[in-house]
Parts: structure tokens; sequence; C-alpha cells
């Protein structure tokens, strides 16, 4: 996905706003192929050595298909179309021959793409691209705020592999200066350096991340507060600073916008009321949205913002979301990624100067046999 206008308002800025207009999409168009064509033939990935990061187990865990469609992954897309292309650059320690490789999800095998370049680091390094075409095939216009937050979630989902591996830290770099590629997410090789980490973001079990799956709608049943502050504090964590900032908008008893009180120990009120049918109206009509139990907010990215920040605002949304899944199917809840958005300019619905204050992703969460506790 290159960005070769770079000028404000024919290039990104332009395709956000109009992603963000009321129009509709067209027909749909044809997505090309599932994959990316990588040159060579297909070689499966070796098991892993005692002291090499295991290659086959990471992919496995944040990429792979599980499914002959190729729609069941460890990590959401809009529409299950998956743009994201992956090409694995191949250092010391790894249960892979240095070089660099495109990798097949669909068939969890890798391609030989050529060497690896000098002073390439120990470890993998996941560079992450798009084939914007298997996007827009469904989503048309509104395929560009789409395509970050798919690579954000791509992104997200390495590293908790990286985690669940015991892996050195992960560095995971979107700063949003390039279009391609839009990602990267270097894994070091075991034995690195392993910080301490609040409580929530312990490491997960392969099981969490494998079992990761947007619930189907609808999702109701208010979610313990507990557990909403839990998502709450994973996804500001995990939103890049001042970058995005994230509330919950919540139904009854007490309706209302929830956030994070400045310590992150407890939740405090942002505003009052249901907005909850507003956000269905605003996520191309999503009607079930009106009916969740709690819709987590990313919400940011002026309408003047440069292609810079609205990649990065994007990329970080699609990542902070993902962990913040991880961390509701920890407490029990279920859980969709909700991506598209149009007129959601949640600052002017609150009253704010207008163009400041956009929603740009969402998680829905519900309690799972909720539908079957209220009609018992």
């Amino acid at each position: 996905m290159e960005d070769h206008c770079e000028d404000l308002p024919t290039g990104l800025a332009a395709a956000l706003a109009r992603a963000r207009s009321p129009e509709r999409p067209g027909p749909d168009t044809p997505a090309g192929t599932a994959v990316r064509r990588w040159p060579g033939p297909p070689r499966p990935i070796p098991e892993a050595g005692p002291a090499d990061l295991d290659l086959r187990t990471l992919l496995r865990l944040s990429l792979a298909a599980s499914d002959p469609s190729g729609r069941l992954r460890p990590t959401p897309s809009a529409g299950a179309l998956h743009p994201v292309d992956t090409e694995l650059v191949v250092g010391a320690g790894c249960s892979l021959p240095p070089g660099r490789y495109g990798y097949d999800p669909l068939r969890h095998r890798v391609h030989p793409v050529g060497p690896p370049a000098d002073g390439t680091p120990p470890g993998v390094t996941a560079v992450l691209s798009v084939t914007a075409q298997r996007t827009v095939s469904h989503y048309g216009h509104r395929a560009w705020p789409l395509l970050l937050l798919d690579t954000g979630h791509a992104a997200a989902a390495l590293f908790l592999a990286a985690r669940v591996l015991g892996a050195g830290e992960p560095d995971v770099r979107m700063d949003g200066r390039t279009g391609s590629p839009l990602a990267v997410v270097r894994v070091p090789p075991p034995g690195g350096p392993s910080p301490r980490r609040p409580a929530d973001e312990d490491r997960p079990a392969p099981a969490d991340l494998l079992a990761r799956r947007s619930a189907p709608p609808p999702l109701p049943g208010l979610p313990p507060r507990a557990a909403l502050r839990a998502v709450l504090a994973t996804a500001e964590r995990a939103g890049d600073g001042g970058l995005l900032r994230w509330c919950a908008a919540v139904g009854p008893p007490r309706p209302g916008l929830m956030e994070l009180a400045p310590e992150g120990t407890a939740l405090r009120r942002h505003a009052s009321g249901d907005a909850r049918p507003t956000l269905a109206a605003w996520a191309a009509g999503q009607a079930w949205l009106a009916d969740a139990g709690a819709v987590v907010i990313a919400h940011g990215c002026p309408t003047d913002a440069g292609p810079a920040h609205i990649r990065r605002a994007h990329l970080r949304a699609g990542f902070a979301v993902h962990l913040a899944h991880v961390t509701a199917q920890r407490h029990g809840l279920a859980a969709r990624p909700v991506g598209s958005w149009q007129q959601a300019d949640l600052g002017a619905a609150l009253g704010a100067e207008p163009g400041r204050d956009w929603v740009v992703h969402a998680l829905a969460l519900g309690t799972p046999h909720a539908d079957e506790e209220k009609s018992a």
C-alpha cells in the first residue's frame, strides 16, 4: 500500500476523509490471490533446536491459517480478507538458515527470496506490508483505515506469540513514516532480557492465542467492572501514549462513557447517556452494537493529521485492540473488533470542536451466556 502522494489534501488524508464519509462502497470487485505470489518453491519450516527461536510455532500462533479456506487465523481482519503480507529476515539463532523468506500463511510454508543483508541481527525480523486489492475488493474507498488496522493486529499477534515462546523482548516499529513496509517486528532469539510486566500483561499461554476469535454478534451482557478496567488498561498501555485516547460505552443501569482514572486503578465517568445506539449508526450501521455489553473505543486522529500521524494512529489502534481482545478473552468475555467508522466524530458529539477527535477503532464486549440468563 504505497502512499505515493504525501501532500495534503490529495493523499492519505483525503482518502481517510472519504472513508469517514457516509458514501457507500460500490459493488464488490475481484480480490485477487489470497496470498502474495512469492517466487521460488515453498519450503517447510524446520523444527527448532534447543537454543533456536522456533519460527514454526511463532508463525503458527500469530499468522497461520487453521482451515483450508484461510479464514480462521489467530489475527482478525476486516471481512476475513487478510491483506497483510509478511517477509521474514532471518538471522542467526533461528530454526531457518539466515536469509530472506516470504511467508505463506495458508500452507504454513516459506519461500526463500534472497540472502540476508550484511549486519542482519540474530533472530527474525517480520516486515509487514499489504496487498490493498484484497480489502478494496469489498470495502472500496473505506479500505484505507482497515488496511492499517489489520497491519496493527498482525504486528500484535507476532508480539504476543514471541512472548509465549519466551523469546527476547520483541521490538515493534510502527512510526507511520512509510507506506511500505507499514510495520516491522523484530523477535530476538531466546535468552534476551525479559522485563517485569504488570500482572494482567503476564505472558499468555498458546491456547490464549489460538482461541482468539472474533465472537459473532450479538454480544449482550455488561462486563464486570474489574474486567472492563483490565481491558481498558491493556489498550491504553499499548496505544502509544497520548496519540490515542480510550473510553468504554456502557448501557444500563448507569449508561455512559467510562475511562480510566489517572492512576489507572479505577474507572470514572467521562460522560453520561447511552452512546451505543450512536456508535451502531456510525459503525456502518451495525445495529447489534446498540445492545453490546460495552464498546471500548480508541479515539483521536484529527482531520488535519498528516500521513505519518494517520498511519501511526491506526496501526497503534489495531495493535492495542488486539492485545485488549486477548485480555478480554482471559477475563471470560466475548469480544469483537469493529474497524469501519463513518461520521464518527466523538468529540463533536460531546460538544467539543468538530474534527479533532474521531473514532479510530473499537472492541465490542459481552458476557457469555447473557442471553440465556436473560431468558431464564
